[in-house]
């Protein structure tokens, strides 16, 4: 499922959304990305009392990839590392990460450098199989 807009995609995991935060750190394991950090939302809002559906965010990334198009755009610092959100929706566990292109597009890069950008997309297949 995409937006209307093209800005974010969003994927059904067969996994709840511990396993699925498991298979995507996997994942990036075997391909040697860096994992930076998963911001635990949910679990937060728990130690204040709070109540959220289950949603990570996992934050990866590659020096390889990332520097030429923070080199080229250094605005796109602001979405670089990558971001994954790993969230219940109900009975459902989704994964939704915004586009490559729509990040490419937003900062202007050439298709070389927008190319970097969609390992993404074969990461979160890996991740919601």
């Amino acid at each position: 499922m995409n937006t209307t807009d093209g800005t974010l995609v969003t994927k059904l995991s067969a996994s709840p959304v511990e396993d699925t935060v498991a298979n995507l750190e996997a994942a990036l394991t075997a391909r040697g990305l860096k994992l930076f950090t998963v911001v635990d939302h949910s679990g937060e809002a728990a130690k204040a009392g709070l109540s959220l559906r289950e949603t990570k965010v996992v934050i990866f990334g590659s020096p390889q990839a990332g520097t030429p198009v923070m080199e080229a755009a250094p605005l796109s610092a602001l979405d670089l590392p990558l971001k994954v959100l790993v969230w219940a929706d109900g009975d459902q566990t989704k994964v939704t990460y915004t586009a490559p292109s729509a990040l490419a597009g937003r900062y202007g890069l050439s298709d070389e450098l927008g190319n970097r950008l969609a390992g993404i997309d074969a990461l979160t297949d890996a991740a919601v199989r």
